[in-house]
């Protein structure tokens, strides 16, 4: 990974961990298996790439530009998403463990969460229009100023949303998820 551009490649079996690889580009990239733990992926560009069973938790990405990136099965505790590059922010999750991430203040309209974990995830000030939460776990999830509209919970759970700071207007839900936008007037519902 000394090089500075990368078209093409698939890296596997990969351990960087608490390794610097900053001011790279990749792109049409495949990194499988790999370990970039504690790592820092700074000032580094990612378009359309695809991460897979790799752990990537507390890795840092100042001013990292993710421009169509797809995440599957991988780690992702604790990464500050709302210090990557705006331009062109595009993220994909599937089956992965985002516990502790924040996307504050990210647009991230029609981003797919599916088969996640998102506990204590920081969604404030988010742009999730038209989001899928399919089959995921947002136990403690906060959502604070975070755009809904559209958005899709009919399959998420653990969920507490107030509907009076975020607007949500044709967002979907399940009757039994229904409880996670009461929450906060702690009536009983039998």
């Amino acid at each position: 990974m000394e090089d500075l551009i990368h078209i093409g490649k698939i890296f596997e079996k990969v351990l960087a961990i608490g390794k610097k690889i900053n001011h790279r580009e990749f792109e049409d990239c495949i990194f499988k298996n790999c370990d970039f733990s504690n790592g820092d992926f700074s000032y580094n560009t990612f378009i359309d790439c695809e991460f897979t069973d790799c752990n990537l938790s507390m890795l840092a990405l100042v001013n990292t530009g993710l421009k169509t990136v797809r995440f599957k099965n991988c780690k992702l505790l604790g990464i500050p998403f709302y210090q990557c590059e705006d331009f062109l922010f595009s993220v994909d999750f599937e089956e992965c463990i985002l516990d502790y991430a924040s996307f504050a203040n990210k647009k991230m309209t029609k981003t797919r969460f599916q088969s996640c974990s998102l506990k204590e995830v920081s969604f404030i000030g988010t742009n999730l229009t038209g989001a899928v939460f399919e089959n995921a776990n947002l136990d403690h999830a906060i959502f604070n100023t975070t755009q809904l509209a559209g958005a899709d919970f009919t399959t998420a759970y653990n969920y507490k949303i107030d509907p009076q700071v975020n607007p949500m207007k044709k967002a979907k839900f399940s009757n039994i998820g229904i409880l996670g936008l009461l929450d906060k007037y702690d009536i009983k519902i039998e």
